[in-house]
Formats: structure tokens, C-alpha cells, sequence
């Protein structure tokens, strides 16, 4: 008896110490490895696919410091959740809270101003979100990674997009995407200088409607071919009404010379995706992409173009050049540039699919100092119209990062907080409430009436 008893006790206490083993590793487990599932449609409660690139890949601590009064530090807030997010992604990063009022000291050391006031150091650099979002955070820790001022020059004066202009072909949300990747943009322009500045990142030529002069074209030549990136959007030749787009020769001329010539007509695309969108067969819907860095990323996205020409491209002696992406099979290149009309003609228009973007390397030579140019076949799809359509902004600015050397920051971007809110006017919110507290309960009376009805 008093064996058997020994055996129970042995076992139990096996048992207990199994059971404790395994309460203690499953809590260490989620402690270090917080998993959760995001079932929103719009994913509301996710990081976006850049931000977890760029924080999987810290090679140093990042400290978040948030400023701002206790109430807004408890769970279920807003930005407690946006920082916890954070916090669990990586163990590099560190959160705290401070109330300003109560520790003044390190607010002021820190440089805080006001309430709901998020601070990101890493090492010696010091950085203060532009707002209590990932996109604010996730910049604020671009920043800190890059330091330095990196500039996209923009090149005017042949009637090109605008960064100033707010209406619905300017670039002005381009020119405030680009700063929360850190890169400040400004208008150059060529003919007043000898060359490029030599502050520029990248050169961007957004959609010219104006000639060249020899000496610009030139300018951009010698610009790439000495090592530095630019990107071409170019419009097709149209000539309707008053919107005339000259053909620019100086420029296709120089794209020529390194492989990308940029053909005199109009894509137009009759796939019936486009139309389930909104989109008119002037505007190609782009739903596949090729194996490029640039896109890479945008497998489940679709880019538009309104208004987009066609491209031929190939390599040189001292070019490479990749496609990026085209049109779909079932769209066509007219070369009928004075007529608005949609109509096919097998004989003279070329089929599907075609290419509409490219990127290519220009070897000069010379150890590290590789030359580097994008050219897309339409500007519209980086105006302030266009650039918030689905995969636009990624497009572009991935393209810009490519351009910078900066491929650690190709990904896929935080995407504004979609609004889902259910807007009822007066006549179906008095349905809805009679609906809600006098149909359904009538139906449950009158069903069981009716089974008492039956039973009776």
C-alpha cells in the first residue's frame, strides 16, 4: 500500500512539474513571440509591409519616446496601440512614456513643444515624428537610418508637372510622399545651368509638353552617364485641341541612344478590369509586373496611367535594361494622335501587350559610379489625380528609392486609415430602428403564438 502510495505521489508530482514546465515556456513563448491575426478587410490593425521591413532589418536599439498626458498612455488608445505594435515587432525597439508635466526636464531636453509629441532616437540621432501615424513613425525611423538630405530635382520650364500645384495635375502630394521617405524635392532648371546640381539625388522630368533644347537633353546625358539616376516620364505626342505635347526629339533621342525609345502613339486597353474600376480604355490597368526590384512589391496591387504611349526597349553596349511592366493583352497602340475616337485598326495599330515602364543600368566605367535611369510611358499616374490609386505611390516611390540606391526601403507603404463608417439618412435610420426594436420582436411573438397555436 505504502508503495503504491509513493508511486501516486511520484506521479502527481511529475505531472504538477510537467504542467508547470510547460505554463512557464508557453508564457515565456508569448512574452517574447506576441503573434496576432488581423481579420480587417483593410487590415486596420497591421504594419504596413515597409515598416516591417524596415524595422526587421535595425541593426541598432531604436528608443520611441512618447510625450503627452497619462490618460492617452493606457491600453486601447489609439497611439498606445500604433507604439505596442511596433514594440512587438522587433525587440530593438523600445517604448516609453513620459508626461511632460511631470518630468519637464526631459521634455525640454528633448525639444518638446506640446502634448502627443512622439520622439524616435537611435544612437545619437534624434528625430521627431510629423505625426502620431506609422507613416509618421516609420519616417521619423527613416530618418534616423539615413540622415543627411537627400533632394529629387525636379526639371521645369518645358511645361512640365508643378510641385507646387494643389489642382488635380499638379505634384504637390508627390512633393509631401516623398518627405515622409525623407527626400525633399525641388524645382531645377536646365537652361539656366551649365549641368545638374551637384545636390541632386535623382532628376525627375515629369511629362515635358515643350522641346527640349539641345543643351538640356544633353545635360541629362551627361548627367547619367557620369553616374547619376534619373527618371523620364513621358507622354505621348498628342495632338487634340489646345493640349498639344510636342515630340521632344532631343530627349527620345537620348533615351534611344541607351535603349528605351519611347514610340509616337497611344495605348488604349479594352480588358474589362479596367472598366470594373472606373477606368476608360484610355487609362491601362497594369496588374502584372516583372521580376525588377522596383516592383517586385506590387503583386497584389494594380497602377493606372491615363493617358500612356508604349515603349520599345533593348540592350546597348553600355546599357542594361529590364521591363518593369505593360499593358494588357487585350489593348492596342493607335498612332492616330489628332482623334479622340476609340477605334481599332489591325493594320496599322500594334496588339498587346506592350511595355509601358522600363529601368536600366549605364556602365561608366568607373568602380561603384553606375548610371541609372527609369522611363515610363505617362506622367499622369504621379499627379495629385492619379498618385492615391492603389499602387501609384508605391510605384513611384520605390522607383525613387531604386534610383537612390536605397532598395532596403522598397516595399509597400502605410496606407491611410480607410473611413468605414455606415451613413444612414433619415428614412433608413427610421427603418433600421423599426426594424431593429418592433420587427424582429413581432416576429419572435408571432412565431410563438403560432407553435402554441399547434400545441394547444
Amino acid at each position: 500500500m505504502k508503495a503504491r502510495q509513493a508511486k501516486l505521489a511520484a506521479l502527481s508530482g511529475t505531472f504538477l512539474i510537467v504542467i508547470i514546465a510547460v505554463l512557464v515556456a508557453a508564457n515565456f513563448l508569448a512574452n517574447r513571440y506576441n503573434k496576432s491575426y488581423d481579420s480587417t478587410a483593410n487590415k486596420r490593425f497591421s504594419l504596413s509591409d515597409q515598416t516591417a521591413k524596415i524595422v526587421k532589418d535595425l541593426k541598432q536599439d531604436v528608443n520611441i519616446t512618447y510625450y503627452d498626458k497619462p490618460r492617452n498612455f493606457t491600453s486601447g488608445t489609439p497611439v498606445r496601440d500604433l507604439l505596442d505594435r511596433y514594440e512587438t515587432m522587433s525587440p530593438k525597439i523600445h517604448v516609453s512614456y513620459v508626461d511632460p508635466d511631470l518630468k519637464p526636464q526631459l521634455a525640454k531636453l528633448a525639444g518638446v513643444k506640446n502634448y502627443g509629441t512622439a520622439v524616435v532616437d537611435m544612437g545619437q540621432k534624434h528625430e521627431e515624428a510629423k505625426g502620431l501615424t506609422e507613416e509618421g513613425i516609420t519616417g521619423a525611423i527613416i530618418r534616423d537610418m539615413k540622415g543627411g538630405t537627400r533632394t529629387v530635382c525636379l526639371v521645369t520650364g518645358s511645361g512640365e508637372h508643378q510641385l507646387d500645384e494643389s489642382d488635380k495635375s499638379g505634384y504637390s502630394k508627390l512633393k509631401d510622399a516623398l518627405a515622409k521617405d525623407n527626400f525633399q524635392a525641388k524645382s531645377i532648371e536646365l537652361q539656366t545651368k551649365a549641368g545638374v546640381p551637384s545636390d541632386c539625388t535623382m532628376v525627375l522630368v515629369a511629362g515635358p509638353t515643350k522641346d527640349y533644347a539641345n543643351a538640356e537633353a544633353d545635360a541629362l546625358k551627361t548627367y547619367v552617364e557620369n553616374g547619376g539616376r534619373a527618371m523620364f516620364l513621358l507622354d505621348p505626342p498628342l495632338k487634340i485641341g489646345r493640349s498639344d505635347i510636342a515630340d521632344n526629339e532631343p530627349m527620345t533621342s537620348v533615351l534611344t541612344s541607351w535603349g528605351v525609345t519611347p514610340d509616337k502613339d497611344l495605348i488604349l486597353d479594352l480588358n474589362p478590369m479596367g472598366q470594373i474600376n472606373g477606368l476608360g480604355p484610355q487609362i491601362p490597368l497594369v496588374m502584372k509586373y516583372e521580376s525588377h526590384p522596383i516592383v517586385s512589391e506590387l503583386k497584389r496591387l494594380y497602377t493606372a496611367f491615363p493617358l500612356a504611349r508604349s515603349l520599345e526597349i533593348k540592350n546597348t553596349e553600355k546599357t542594361t535594361v529590364q521591363k518593369l511592366f505593360g499593358s494588357s493583352n487585350d489593348s492596342f497602340a493607335t498612332t492616330n494622335l489628332a482623334s479622340p475616337e476609340v477605334k481599332e485598326d489591325p493594320a496599322h495599330d500594334k496588339k498587346g501587350p506592350l511595355t509601358i515602364g522600363a529601368a536600366g543600368t549605364y556602365n561608366t566605367g568607373k568602380e561603384n559610379s553606375q548610371g541609372r535611369f527609369v522611363v515610363i510611358g505617362n506622367s499622369g499616374f504621379a499627379a495629385n489625380s492619379f498618385l492615391a490609386f492603389n499602387g501609384n505611390t508605391d510605384l513611384m516611390l520605390n522607383s525613387v528609392d531604386w534610383l537612390a540606391s536605397d532598395e532596403a526601403l522598397i516595399s509597400i507603404r502605410p496606407k491611410e486609415t480607410e473611413d468605414r463608417r455606415l451613413t444612414l439618412n433619415r428614412s433608413q435610420f427610421a427603418l433600421l430602428r423599426f426594424v431593429s426594436q418592433f420587427g424582429l420582436p413581432l416576429i419572435v411573438i408571432i412565431g410563438g403564438v403560432a407553435v402554441w397555436w399547434r400545441r394547444r
